[in-house]
């Protein structure tokens, strides 16, 4: 061990002495204070992810915490008010704290934690925004299912909190009946076209029988260890329960849904026709693309992308030998038996056996890769037949794996040559990579292991797309235009979202430009605008995120030649969990620095 010299013992002269120890003292406050402020951030960031998992018990079973998982959130006025003030007290606290005395990655925190805190302070203001829960991909009427499928259910314990919050059901949607009235009062109202969809899912779970339906899930998959007698004693209360308490309460906010809330829906969902919708954009764009960038800006991006990716389109038409036009060639793709699914099963199965072809390429783009497993299931039937595929994560804790749910009931419209580019946006190298490394990165704050920025989640995985590449996909000129039609349909969505919500596009032209343009189903087109108009701004982000991911590398690689090793800077990216844009920016150019100077 290192022993510390006094000053006295190696002949210092009195008044460098006395320098010594002011330096030594100074030194000692500061640590002092860095110690506090670091204990208080530390503290802050604990506080909220435990007032959190209370307040929100449903988001806290997504995180893999079970503890209240016999609860469902409050949504009274007070107790929406009581979080309100909640997040303001944090914010304030969270600017209080000495940010310049905290280290490197406790100051990343802390930025986090501000911006978060600050978006959601911000929209309070909104009220009738804030009301807007019904959604035509997802909300609070998909909501309760999709919780269920995620509640472990191997214990009696474990089943007995599903009956309790079967039971919490009613009261939550009088309270979700509340805020839609109020919503309705202010002026705040889903299109006509998105509320029919939500009509059509409330149908799709109501009108199954119970036992079939997506209620009684947990109690098909209860644990062995459950006695036989007493598996079935859960099940035929869980019955009981779903006839008397979950199903009269779906029914009820259904009722409200066709007899209240789509009379008073309006035509044209634009954010520009609401009370106040042009500022609520304005915060949307960017919460969801994280860059001072307005709809404009974004809607010119998106038509300069939509002429690069023709180009590239057309390159793969020469390639294959074909002379005809876009829709021609996309219909012969369409009407060609060899890429034709056979059942759903067939579509599940071979999306499963491209990803176990992605699997072992993965070492040569990632210096390290997460230990969370993955599945591939399908999408619950009462989403409807042209629903988006999406990917739900794993639990921070381990104990639930990420799953891609795949859109089988619409395996007709799913050509092969479109499989291999969607398995590596919702899988890997895409969300799953990203969303599994991020929950193992166990020195992190929890809330940070579990943020999401949408420009950074969704950019990641489109920039996983063009992966695909380097991973042995896309080997002929059909799955390349699979690959560059996703692509496509994603700058599209720049123009698309801009264009309905601030430029005074209606539905109809939405739907024929992203027909036009990237050639998929209109059917599926529809529900895709439907999608836009019911979560503004969220679709701009995924080109975004992608280009800027491809900006910092090709500047990372100008910068470094042929010390450039893109397994790092893949991990540098992934490593720090999911960022503002500005902040990865930051974190790359540091990364970028670091290696000139060790180069040195």
């Amino acid at each position: 061990m290192k022993r510390f010299v006094r000053p006295d013992e190696i002949g210092v002269p009195r008044i460098a002495r006395w320098m010594f120890l002011a330096s030594a003292l100074f030194a000692a406050v500061a640590l002092a204070q860095s110690g506090d402020a670091t204990q208080q951030a530390h503290a802050l960031f604990d506080e909220y992810w435990e007032q959190t998992a209370r307040d929100y018990p449903g988001w806290a079973t997504w995180r893999g915490d079970h503890r209240f998982d016999d609860r469902l959130t409050d949504e009274s006025p007070a107790a929406r008010a009581a979080r309100d003030e909640q997040e303001r007290r944090w914010l304030q606290r969270a600017r209080a704290i000495d940010r310049a005395a905290l280290s490197a990655a406790d100051r990343v925190s802390l930025d986090l934690f501000v911006f978060q805190r600050n978006e959601n302070v911000e929209m309070q203001p909104f009220e009738g925004a804030r009301t807007m829960s019904l959604g035509s991909s997802w909300g609070f009427h998909t909501g309760f299912g999709n919780l269920l499928r995620v509640m472990p259910v191997q214990t009696p314990a474990q089943a007995e909190r599903v009956l309790a919050r079967f039971a919490a059901l009613p009261r939550r949607v009088d309270e979700e009946l509340a805020s839609l009235r109020r919503g309705i009062a202010l002026g705040w109202v889903g299109a006509r076209p998105v509320i029919e969809r939500v009509l059509a899912q409330l149908d799709g779970q109501i009108e199954l029988p119970i036992d079939d339906g997506p209620f009684m899930e947990p109690m098909r998959r209860l644990g062995s260890d459950i006695p036989a007698a007493e598996r079935e004693t859960l099940r035929e209360r869980a019955r009981q329960a779903v006839a008397m308490q979950v199903l009269p309460a779906m029914r009820k906010l259904r009722s409200f849904v066709a007899d209240e809330y789509l009379p008073a829906a309006p035509a044209d969902g634009a954010l520009r026709v609401y009370p106040g919708g042009e500022q609520v954009y304005a915060k949307l764009v960017a919460q969801h693309t994280t860059l001072p960038i307005g709809p404009r800006q974004l809607h010119g991006i998106g038509l300069r992308e939509v002429e690069r990716l023709r180009g590239e389109i057309g390159r793969t038409m020469r390639d294959a030998g074909f002379d005809g036009s876009f829709a021609q060639w996309v219909r012969q793709l369409d009407t060609d038996p060899k890429y034709a699914q056979t059942s759903a099963e067939a579509l599940l199965a071979g999306y499963r056996d491209i990803a176990k072809r992605i699997d072992p390429e993965l070492p040569r783009l990632f210096a390290v890769l997460p230990r969370a497993t993955y599945g591939i299931r399908a999408t619950p039937a009462h989403m409807g037949p042209k629903v988006a595929d999406s990917y739900d994560g794993p639990a921070l804790d381990g104990s639930r794996a990420g799953w891609f749910s795949a859109n089988a009931l619409d395996w007709r419209e799913r050509p092969t040559w479109g499989m291999e580019t969607l398995v590596a946006h919702e899988a890997v190298p895409g969300h799953h990579l990203q969303a599994a490394r991020a929950a193992e990165l166990g020195e992190l704050p929890e809330f940070r292991r579990d943020a999401f920025f949408t420009a950074y989640v969704e950019g990641w995985a489109l920039y996983a797309e063009t992966l695909g590449f380097e991973l042995g996909l896309y080997r002929d000129p059909a799955s390349r235009f699979g690959h560059l039609q996703w692509q496509i349909f994603r700058a599209a969505r720049l123009v698309v979202d801009t264009g309905i919500h601030a430029l005074g596009w209606s539905r109809q032209r939405a739907i024929d430009y992203l027909v036009e343009t990237s050639g998929l189903d209109s059917g599926f087109v529809a529900a895709e605008v439907d999608r836009y108009t019911s979560t503004p701004g969220q679709a701009l982000a995924y080109m975004t995120g992608m280009l800027k991911i491809v900006e910092l590398r090709d500047r990372a690689r100008a910068a470094l030649g042929e010390r450039f090793d893109i397994r790092r800077f893949h991990n540098v990216l992934l490593d720090q969990g999911a960022l503002p844009l500005p902040v990865l920016e930051a974190v790359v150019d540091e990364w970028i620095e670091t290696q000139r100077a060790a180069a040195r």
